[in-house]
């Protein structure tokens, strides 16, 4: 089992940056596919990033071009670097890891929760 911390968040401006990082305990990330999600109040839970393999990453529409996500298995840690941060951002983000399955492409089944961390972009 693996146990999930995230870190790095905080307050920013419109159009200002941050990194989350996500430190991963009890366990190796190189066994898990790895995402990001995020919730804001009165909203739904969205996916945000995900690594399902290293050559299937995924990214909502709303971030792409604007968030990175990556994982250096050295450190067991997973990275969203969000750029061009906008009001509507302003979300707690949580990591989570999870196992491949298939049903038709290759999907995540997350298990495993980070306790998040909270992003607010001021305008």
């Amino acid at each position: 089992q693996v146990q999930l911390v995230e870190s790095g968040g905080g307050s920013v401006q419109s159009g200002g940056s941050l990194r989350l990082s996500c430190v991963a305990s009890g366990d190796t990330y190189s066994r898990y596919c790895v995402g990001w999600f995020r919730q804001a109040p009165g909203k739904e839970r969205e996916g945000v990033a995900h690594i399902v393999s290293d050559s299937n990453i995924r990214y909502a529409d709303s971030v792409k071009g604007r968030f990175t996500i990556s994982q250096d298995n050295a450190k067991n840690t997973l990275y969203l670097q969000m750029n061009s941060l906008k009001p509507d951002d302003t979300a707690m983000y949580y990591c989570a890891a999870g196992t491949r399955f298939r049903s038709g492409d290759v999907y995540c089944a997350y298990a495993y929760w980070g306790q998040g961390t909270q992003v607010t972009v001021s305008s």
